[in-house]
């Protein structure tokens, strides 16, 4: 797809994904919002997984390891046809397949139950190697959140990823710089985390994250990579990005907007 298109796909489910929010009191807008951008470049320009494939062994998989984020891959799920709007009509109620986190089964295109934060870099490891053990040359790409990385079961899963030269094993860092409570490198510092990712023998790229053709640049890069190694991609990205009143303000990882807020946000995306 062309860039503007994506661009365009982008806004879109930006909208979707705080209409759900304001409709049904979900959180995390601004965590969804950081990586709106990457999910939409991934389905819709890189990533073999359809509605036709999702059984195949030869699909891509993809993990949303920072599983607060849910509505953020339901919404581009549903843009590629995956999903549909009467399955998510009830999202986030009582008793809904839908919940607030990826559940382990049930929905269509979702691999992995996430949301404790640093399983899905060692389930995408798990899936990668037995990719490789049955000889498919199928992709995993497992999105991690840069607060995620405080984990040691991210580091403990990179020695090993490295270790056994997974090639198609794929990580993406939505580094935008903030956790729950307080700046990341309030909370435990990351720096110098590319050369973290390096020194643990990962080919490591770093772009903007929020932007489709810094984000193209570079997985095109990673997805014809003959390197022998896993392969980490830290995206830098804007809490809350597209919505200049929740841009870099962590309070929109719980808050949800009232019904000015919502349409102030709309307005603002009609206007861009």
């Amino acid at each position: 797809m062309e860039i503007v298109k994506l661009d365009d796909l982008a806004k879109n489910i930006r909208k979707d994904i705080i209409t759900v929010s304001y409709l049904h009191k979900v959180p995390h807008l601004g965590s969804c919002l950081s990586i709106v951008d990457i999910l939409t470049v991934l389905y819709f320009k890189y990533l073999n997984i359809s509605s036709d494939n999702l059984n195949s062994e030869n699909r891509d998989r993809f993990i949303l390891s920072k599983g607060h984020a849910v509505p953020a891959l339901y919404q581009v799920l549903k843009a590629k046809s995956i999903l549909t709007s009467d399955e998510l009509k009830d999202y986030g109620s009582d008793g809904s397949y839908f919940a607030e986190h990826p559940p382990a089964s049930g929905i269509d295109g979702i691999e992995a139950a996430t949301g404790s934060l640093g399983h899905g870099l060692p389930i995408g490891l798990g899936i990668s190697l037995s990719l490789d053990i049955k000889e498919l040359d199928a992709k995993t790409v497992v999105l991690l959140g840069d607060g995620e990385c405080n984990e040691g079961s991210v580091w403990e899963a990179a020695m090993m990823a490295s270790s056994n030269k997974t090639k198609n094993l794929i990580a993406i860092i939505d580094f935008n710089k903030w956790q729950a409570t307080d700046r990341s490198k309030e909370v435990l510092s990351l720096d110098p985390l590319s050369d973290k990712w390096e020194s643990f023998g990962w080919e490591v790229y770093e772009c903007d994250g929020n932007d489709t053709k810094s984000l193209i640049k570079v997985l095109d890069k990673i997805f014809n990579s003959d390197e022998k190694k896993p392969k980490v991609l830290i995206a830098h990205t804007v809490k809350g990005k597209g919505i200049s009143f929740m841009e870099d303000d962590n309070n929109w990882h719980y808050r949800t907007p009232n019904k000015e807020e919502y349409e102030n946000a709309m307005l603002e995306m009609e206007i861009d």
